[in-house]
């Protein structure tokens, strides 16, 4: 059933996208909100309480309602681990914030690109030419296919709607505190810290798929070469992987807060540009499509042992 549930959240995904109105998310976000005023203090362990009072209770009342549901009736567990699945991967909306800055950029539009691309990316995107405008948008599409896709993938094929739903509050909560910023150094780095060790192993596989779907010798030449220099353990294999896999070169200067960073090159090949954006979200789509294939064969050979 959970093959045939992530197939199903997976369409509800590429046909609804995400809520418009209303999105849990949104409200366990006011929740973290409340819990940080409540609770914010310049040292770790006000950090850990926050965030263990922010997600463990729903993590828990998730547990128990996927239990209930089991023990009535396979299909209803299904369906609410399809509308939890479909509610935690970002697919579609990768794709939305995506092609404005592609679009933008065919037409010559460099004013427009900036503005669409300042929605997926922290960085200054006013002073960006059109190559740092379309690296930062293959960047993004790369970095949040592990983080929005792949990883709430790999937590529910292992726990279900609960591991889902854990992943996806803690992913929430790190991009809210974990920050190296006065305020959230400390506070900030229980979310942090728990973030890099759910993402570790879904980062890697991320890594492998992009490398299966697209250029592997180049990428796994670059995750080899490249990845350690990045500052994030999970992001340097994800985007060096990725930057590899579609042929692109990535990374470099980028300004933050009125300051160049000079960053570490990732990838080899052409220089971004708009195709490159286009790549990185085929790329993600491709491996998506191949998880979904694994997990129903791996469904077809277990029934199909369980029969013989």
């Amino acid at each position: 059933m959970i093959a045939l549930a992530m197939l199903a959240a997976v369409v509800l995904d590429l046909i609804l996208g995400e809520p418009r109105r209303w999105h849990p998310l949104v409200a366990f976000g006011r929740l973290a909100g409340y819990c940080e005023q409540r609770l914010y203090g310049d040292a770790r362990w006000s950090g850990l309480v926050a965030w263990a009072i922010s997600v463990l209770p729903v993590v828990l009342i998730m547990a128990v309602a996927h239990a209930a549901l089991l023990r009535w009736s396979l299909w209803a567990s299904g369906v609410f681990n399809a509308v939890m699945l479909y509610l935690a991967i970002g697919l579609r909306s990768l794709e939305e914030h995506a092609r404005p800055v592609a679009e933008a950029l065919l037409q010559n539009d460099l004013p427009a690109a900036r503005t669409a691309v300042s929605r997926m990316v922290s960085r200054d995107t006013g002073a960006l030419d059109e190559s740092r405008v379309a690296a930062a948008a293959t960047e993004s599409v790369l970095e949040n296919g592990a983080d929005a896709v792949f990883g709430a993938l790999f937590w529910f094929a292992l726990l279900g709607a609960p591991g889902v739903v854990l992943y996806r509050l803690a992913n929430t909560l790190d991009a809210m505190w974990g920050y190296r910023t006065p305020r959230y150094e400390r506070f900030g780095w229980a979310a942090a810290r728990i973030d890099d060790v759910l993402n570790y192993v879904p980062a890697r596989l991320t890594a492998v798929t992009y490398a299966l779907s697209g250029d592997a010798s180049r990428a796994w030449r670059c995750w080899r070469r490249q990845a350690r220099a990045w500052d994030s353990p999970n992001a340097g294999p994800v985007m060096a992987a990725g930057a590899g896999a579609i042929a692109v070169r990535l990374g470099g200067p980028a300004p933050y807060h009125g300051v160049m960073e000079e960053r570490p090159r990732l990838g080899e090949g052409e220089t971004a540009s708009a195709m490159s954006i286009k790549a990185a979200v085929m790329l993600v789509k491709r491996g998506v499509a191949l998880w979904v294939m694994m997990a129903l064969l791996w469904m077809f050979a277990s029934l199909g042992g369980t029969h013989a």
